[in-house]
């Protein structure tokens, strides 16, 4: 099962037909997806699902539904634990950004996480989950498929805001400080941490 982010609603991708309650279900094979969005958005619906009979195919068969952007990101944690985090448009996240040409999606988290926070010397400890979710663009709708890394630190100097990239915040945030936080944020993000 893969949940793809529309605002904080899930579109499911699954294999299973449930009776419906308070979501909708689609066939993955026809769906409307900007209709799918519309109604997301604009109703009290809390998901969507959209149903094919290949488990293996899901995945797949959704992407080619919308352009895919790809992106990089680090959940990045310093010698304390603390948790490296960015505000951007009036919600804490994590830094990450898109992929430039030639480079690797490891190459790309550690460039975004360094450009849009100013820490350096970043190590990759595992891959995490990859997460998705869709935003609109140009009157278009995309999908943004994000690779993310753990990743570790020593770096103990300024941490430096890309303020080009609206970024108004960066900061390290224990325990207490991420549970504050997460209830501003994205549900994406609510899963990685």
């Amino acid at each position: 099962m893969y949940k793809i982010f529309v605002g904080d609603k899930p579109i499911i991708l699954t294999t299973v037909a449930e009776e419906e309650t308070n979501f909708k279900n689609y066939l993955l094979k026809t769906v409307n997806m900007d209709k799918v969005i519309k109604k997301l958005n604009k109703t009290e619906l809390s998901e969507v699902r959209l149903i094919h009979k290949n488990p293996k195919k899901l995945l797949k068969k959704f992407l080619k539904k919308l352009p895919n952007v790809v992106a990089g990101g680090g959940k990045v944690y310093n010698a304390n634990g603390d948790i490296l985090f960015i505000y951007r448009n009036d919600k804490w996240d994590l830094p990450k950004g898109k992929t430039e040409k030639k480079e690797s999606i490891e190459q790309t988290s550690i460039r975004e996480v360094e450009e849009e926070t100013g820490v350096k010397d970043l190590e990759i400890v595992k891959q995490l989950d990859t997460t998705y979710h869709i935003f609109k663009r140009n009157g278009s709708y995309k999908i943004k498929v994000t690779y993310w890394f753990e990743m570790k630190t020593t770096y103990e100097g300024k941490l430096k805001a890309q303020q080009n990239e609206g970024i108004t915040k960066v900061a390290w945030l224990n325990e207490e400080l991420r549970r504050e936080a997460l209830k501003n944020s994205y549900a994406n993000i609510k899963l990685l941490v």
